[in-house]
């Protein structure tokens, strides 16, 4: 598959549109009369605007295989995008095929009802190994593309727990229980511990790796967050769901460059 990369318009993700190709194929995860769930790769925007409703769906489809969006009945103009991952962030994301289950999806993410669970490869060890982030986050005013911790800012929570530890990295897995702009990035950048490949939070890239293979591996050119794994809890319009999606090849990659076995669902 040769495609472009679709940046977003939000300019706090301007960050993350680098002019690499979209090589993967999205997949489907998950497909029943109401809602289909997606693995979205990395390099895909997901930004909608008035002139351009259907975009971000359009955009999805055609990175899938012409058999399996057929197979699935799978089409721009009748699904509808219930949330969004940044450009350069890969995995699950979630479609309604009609209004009442997206109303009642939209509902359930307000309401914090849907467990989301992260994948990062983060510089450095965290300490502890587990626990949680609790910093509001507001607007990064002298650069409109970044959030940053502000003690007059939102409320941000996230819990974090190490399930890897390589060379000079860790893997983290990550639970947002808000669902601020960069809540992540900004999180751990701000503890000392920015996820490999996130330029505009991460400072120096390389870190002081040495390794030639190593280093090659830990520059991918988009942050290493991967959106792995989604509970949606039963609700009026959509059954019970938990699905989970592989780790992009660029992660698979870095991982076994630093000696981290890939975790299990």
């Amino acid at each position: 598959m040769k495609s472009t990369l679709q940046c977003k318009v939000d300019a706090r993700d301007a960050s993350t549109c680098h002019p690499w190709p979209v090589s993967a194929r999205a997949s489907v995860l998950h497909s029943d009369e109401r809602l289909v769930a997606l693995a979205k790769p990395p390099g895909i925007s997901l930004a909608t605007s008035r002139r351009d409703p259907d975009g971000a769906v359009r955009r999805l489809l055609a990175a899938l295989d012409n058999a399996e969006r057929a197979a699935h009945g799978l089409d721009a103009g009748t699904l509808l995008l219930v949330h969004r991952l940044d450009v350069g962030t890969s995995g699950v994301v979630l479609l309604a095929r009609d209004t009442e289950a997206h109303r009642g999806l939209a509902v359930a993410f307000a309401a914090r009802q849907v467990e989301k669970t992260y994948l990062a490869l983060a510089w450095g060890r965290p300490r502890p190994p587990a626990g949680r982030f609790d910093r509001p986050l507001g607007p990064d005013r002298r650069d409109r593309r970044r959030m940053r911790i502000d003690p007059a800012g939102r409320a941000a929570a996230s819990d974090y727990r190490t399930v890897g530890r390589g060379r000079q990295v860790s893997l983290l897995q990550l639970t947002p229980h808000t669902g601020r702009t960069h809540q992540l990035r900004v999180h751990l950048a701000s503890a000392g511990h920015p996820i490999v490949g996130d330029d505009l939070y991460g400072g120096p890239r390389h870190r002081g790796v040495r390794d030639p293979a190593l280093r090659r591996a830990l520059d991918p050119g988009r942050p290493l967050l991967h959106a792995w794994r989604l509970h949606l809890p039963p609700g009026r319009a959509t059954v019970e769901l938990i699905v989970t999606a592989p780790l992009p090849a660029d992660l698979r990659a870095a991982l076994a460059a630093a000696g981290i076995p890939e975790p299990r669902p």
